[in-house]
């Protein structure tokens, strides 16, 4: 679908960064760079494999970048690769020819990607070692790959995710709890099958961490079923969860549940991960085109996390301290960062976090002249919303007042799509076939 913009002076400039941003991370032609094919030679990424020694090529994977990567993998191998299957958000598939895509739901778990899951473990487990295994991986794969446990059912995940999704927790501290009530997360996918495994990977984790990413089905996983019940307890979700759940965590921690695969095992000499795109990727090709436009450019090198107002409070000031009287930097300038942040919710508003962060930093942009703030989420959905996420300059809480909207109220009911919306300030991309974490741009022009 064609970007929706908000109208601005800024438009043109910041729908240059941002088309420069996705086709840095778009995953097709980063994945086609990193496969080539000649004849029995294999290369993927700095390894190479000898196809006469390899009975059938397989892909199986998830997350909302997956059918992009399908489509990639397609073209590379052509007629060599067998058969496929890959899970993608709902809304998200995209014609492919040997890969079966399957959608499902996300954030929240549903039934359709339970079913698609036993059939990826099915067609795995089928697998010998003369077979090669194609992995891939993009955000979201965690919530499309939903295998409960012995023991804990479909619901029972959806109510935990739930909870910890609203918790505040960091998205590494909810995959320490998935990985644990999982059979395919935390490596649970590469001990399932005897096949060797290539997996291709386009990051949406902060560092780029293989066991973070989708939970790591084919990653080693140092984290403990101590370490999940910690992660409840500290977020005061433990005696809200599904006593199912609570029951296979301490039967875990008393070491009568099977672990995650661990560093070291010997599974993993079988395994090889390869990154072909990431949040610090795009960044790159952001920063370089707002310097091709003219703007001096301050790339934050650290990945903004942390709760949404705080970091717009944090990215306003710093945009506004390098332009002020004492700063060194004169406008036109643009600072350019990325990462995740995240919303601890109470109450039942409409949002995501990039609207949050967007509105919170409208407050401390109020009366400034030419000074806009972009957040975005790069997979186009910022949330359960249709927005990718949201756009405000010096005018807009003053817009605001005088239209009768309380931004302050919404921000604080975690309920910014309404208002934002209603201010015309959503970015509608539709879904961009790749998924690197989140963009915030500071222009001051």
């Amino acid at each position: 679908m064609p970007v929706r913009f908000p109208s601005s002076p800024a438009r043109p400039l910041l729908l240059k960064l941002l088309a420069a941003g996705l086709e840095a991370a778009d995953p097709y032609h980063a994945l086609c760079s990193s496969i080539s094919l000649q004849r029995h030679s294999l290369r993927v990424g700095r390894r190479t494999y000898d196809l006469s020694r390899v009975d059938r090529l397989i892909a199986v994977g998830a997350g909302k970048a997956s059918a992009r990567m399908a489509q990639a993998l397609e073209m590379a191998l052509g007629t060599r690769l067998d058969d496929g299957l890959v899970i993608v958000k709902t809304g998200h598939t995209l014609p492919t020819k040997r890969i079966t895509i399957r959608e499902a739901g996300h954030p929240i778990p549903d039934h359709a990607g339970l079913v698609a899951t036993q059939e990826i473990l099915t067609l795995v487990q089928s697998l010998t070692p003369r077979d090669l295994l194609f992995v891939l991986l993009s955000g979201g794969a965690s919530s499309l790959l939903p295998a409960p446990v012995p023991g804990v059912t479909l619901t029972d995940k959806q109510r935990t995710t739930r909870l910890l999704l609203r918790s505040g927790a960091t998205i590494n501290e909810v995959n320490v709890v998935r990985k644990h009530l999982s059979v395919i997360k935390g490596g649970g996918l590469a001990a399932s099958t005897q096949a060797r495994i290539a997996t291709l990977v386009l990051s949406d984790v902060i560092g780029d961490d293989l066991g973070s990413i989708g939970s790591g089905p084919t990653a080693a996983d140092p984290s403990t079923f101590s370490d999940a019940v910690a992660v409840l307890q500290q977020y005061k979700s433990w005696r809200a969860v599904p006593s199912a759940v609570r029951h296979y965590l301490l039967k875990g921690r008393k070491g009568d549940a099977p672990e995650t695969l661990k560093p070291g095992s010997r599974r993993l000499r079988f395994v090889q991960h390869h990154i072909i795109g990431s949040n610090r990727i795009m960044l790159e090709a952001v920063a370089q085109a707002a310097q091709r436009a003219g703007l001096f450019t301050k790339r934050i090198s650290r990945p903004i996390t942390g709760e949404a107002r705080i970091a717009a409070k944090q990215l306003t000031d710093l945009a506004k301290a390098m332009t002020d009287e004492h700063g060194a930097v004169k406008r036109p300038c643009c600072v350019v960062a990325g990462g995740e942040t995240t919303v601890t919710v109470t109450g039942s508003g409409k949002g995501g976090r990039a609207q949050e962060f967007a509105a919170a930093a409208a407050f401390e942009l109020a009366g400034l002249h030419n000074t806009w703030v972009m957040a975005l989420g790069t997979d186009g959905a910022d949330g359960p919303t249709d927005a990718a996420g949201a756009i405000v300059s010096g005018g807009t809480l003053a817009r605001a007042m005088k239209l009768g909207i309380d931004l302050r109220s919404s921000l604080h009911r975690h309920n910014t799509y309404p208002a934002l919306k209603t201010l015309g300030c959503h970015i509608h991309t539709g879904p961009t076939g790749t998924n690197v974490n989140d963009l915030y741009l500071a222009l001051l022009l």
